[in-house]
Order: C-alpha cells, then sequence, then structure tokens
C-alpha cells in the first residue's frame, strides 16, 4: 500500500498534454506513490496514447462523470494513506509530492494541504494560493494573477486548497463523501473545503510545493460551459454549506453579488451563461437546501468561528487578493 495515490481524471486531455503531466509525475523525488488515471469517457485516444509507468493504472469510467464524479470514481480505486489530486493541465515540480508529504509531518493532525500554483504561460505569475472564500459567498484562487513575489515564505492557513494540485487524507475525503457529484465540475473543491471546515478541520498551504497550471486548459477559462457551472455551482455552495445566521445576513448581499458579476459578463459575451447559472443556482437549489438540513446539524465549527475562516474584505474581492492566516507558533 503505497502513502500517496495520485488521482488524475482526464477527459480528452490531449496526448501531449497527458504526456507532460504524466511526465512530470515520472520525476519524483518520493516515490511512495501509485498514480491512478481515470480515463472520463475521453473520444481523443489521449489515454491509450500514454506509455504508463509500472506504478500507474487506468480506470475507464465509461463516460464523462465530470470532475467532481471521476475523481470520486479514481478515489475508490487508490489505496494510499493521501490523495493527492492533480489536473493534466499541470505540471509539477520534482520534488512537489515529497514537499507536501514532508508538510504532514510538520502540521500533524491537518488533512487538507494546498499547493503553490504558478501561471504555465507566464511563470512570473500566479495562478493561485488556494482557495479563498468571501463572506458574500464568492470564492476565488487567492493572487490570481499577481506577481509570484506574493509566494509566502513560510506554510500558511488558507480556506481551501484548490483541487487543481491538493493533498488529502483519504480517510477524511471518504468520511465526508466525496465531491458533491451534483456539481459536476467547478467549485467542487471549496464545497469540499467548506464542509471539512464546518467540521473543524483546517487546511494549509505548502509554501514551497510548486506546479504549474494553464487554469481552465481544456475546458477554456471564459467558455459557457465554464461560467455556467461555476456560477451555479458557487450558489449551491452558499446555500450548502455557509452556516445560520451567515446565510441570512449575507443572503442579499451574495444575489448582489451575482448581479454585478453578472453586468461584468456582458462585454466579455457570457452573460447569457451566467444568467442560466444563476437561474438554475437560485431556482433549481432543492437538492442543496435538503443537504444544507445534514450538514448544519452535524457541524462542529461554530459558525463565529467560521466566519473568521472567510474574508469580509471588498478590495480582496475586487483584486482577486490571496486570504492567508498564521498558523500557530508551535507549527512555525
Amino acid at each position: 500500500m503505497p502513502a500517496v495515490s495520485v488521482l488524475i481524471v482526464s477527459y480528452n486531455t490531449g496526448v501531449q498534454r497527458l504526456s507532460r503531466c504524466l511526465a512530470a509525475l515520472s520525476s519524483q523525488s518520493f516515490s511512495d506513490f501509485e498514480i491512478i488515471l481515470l480515463d472520463n469517457g475521453s473520444d481523443d485516444g489521449s489515454v491509450a496514447a500514454q506509455s504508463l509507468p509500472d506504478n500507474a493504472i487506468v480506470v475507464e469510467a465509461g463516460s464523462n462523470l465530470g470532475f467532481a464524479g471521476g475523481m470520486n470514481r479514481a478515489a475508490q480505486a487508490a489505496t494510499g494513506t493521501w490523495l493527492a489530486l492533480l489536473n493534466p493541465d499541470t505540471m509539477v515540480r520534482p520534488d512537489w509530492l515529497g514537499r507536501l508529504i514532508e508538510a504532514t509531518q510538520r502540521h500533524p493532525g491537518v488533512k487538507l494541504f494546498g499547493s503553490v500554483q504558478i501561471d504555465m504561460a507566464d511563470r512570473d505569475r500566479l495562478d493561485g494560493l488556494g482557495d479563498v472564500y468571501h463572506a458574500s459567498g464568492i470564492a476565488w484562487r487567492g493572487g490570481y494573477g499577481a506577481s509570484t513575489a506574493l509566494i509566502p515564505m513560510q506554510d500558511e492557513e488558507i480556506f481551501a486548497p484548490c483541487a487543481a494540485a491538493c493533498l488529502y487524507h483519504a480517510d477524511l475525503f471518504r468520511n465526508l463523501g466525496g465531491f458533491e457529484e451534483s456539481f459536476f465540475c467547478y467549485n467542487e473543491d471549496v464545497d469540499f473545503g467548506f464542509r471539512a471546515r464546518l467540521m473543524d478541520e483546517r487546511a494549509v498551504l505548502v509554501h514551497d510545493a510548486t506546479i504549474l497550471h494553464e487554469g481552465s486548459g481544456i475546458t477554456g477559462r471564459r467558455s459557457a460551459f465554464t461560467v455556467y457551472h461555476g456560477t451555479r455551482n458557487r450558489i449551491w455552495t452558499f446555500i450548502r454549506c455557509m452556516p445560520a445566521p451567515l446565510i441570512w445576513l449575507m443572503f442579499p448581499v451574495h444575489v448582489l453579488a451575482n448581479v454585478f458579476f453578472l453586468a461584468r459578463a456582458v462585454p466579455l459575451g457570457v452573460a447569457g451563461a451566467y444568467w442560466r447559472g444563476m437561474i438554475d443556482g437560485f431556482f433549481k437549489a432543492g437538492d442543496a437546501w435538503a443537504a444544507r438540513r445534514d450538514l448544519q446539524e452535524n457541524r462542529i465549527m461554530s459558525w463565529r468561528a467560521m466566519a473568521g475562516m472567510m474574508t469580509f474584505s471588498l478590495g480582496k474581492l475586487l483584486t482577486r487578493a490571496p486570504d492567508m492566516r498564521s498558523l500557530p507558533a508551535d507549527e512555525d
């Protein structure tokens, strides 16, 4: 049984892109891991064209389960104590996995770890320093597009890791039911991190675990598909996870925030997709409200403590700034 199972969900990734991702994994200095490559019903032959290492297996999904369902299916085949989730449009540094495992030893009891993500197209720019959650219900990758000078010199606490390259304890992932499959893709990592937070779990950004990331390299960052799912799932996460009384206090703000971003979507040509995401998010939220009852009845963290894990800064929201907190002195 390996220490880590690296989970990759591939859907029409492209032969070269997937080869690049797997080649970077083959050069890892840490070797106690297996690779679970899930082919999510691709029709481009990208998985079949790969020459896989001995520590890798392919799982055929048979159809496109989305990122959420695909990761859940891959996790079923995993045998590692830790699950390292990795997007196929990434390229990890040779010490990436080793740095994450070292962090688990520095921070015993922490079960969620995030990576420093750098823009593959511009390596002086960040792709993200963990997921940030604003009290209005808007989430983003902290520091997206900003200078890499913002990378911290030590590990920091974050709201949640971005699932493009993160490490979850396998027991936690399974105990929380994995990703919410109705999301299909986008924002499932924020929802999962939020649910873990409700159970009083913590998340740490590992300052020296670095990857390069295209960012929606397969679906397109501003495609109608991405905008629709990102909008709908953001609303569902807010409904499912935000504790009372915060949800009742912030619900009008959440609506206004979505309207504001709808207006911004008009000149980008994706207002239609944004509008459909809003309509389905608010008016097809029956399952989200039902899930909310169970999540809030079983949560451990108080709503006040939960509020302390979010940011209320309008400036950070508008600039997509990172939101990191210092760890306790005994974990520095």
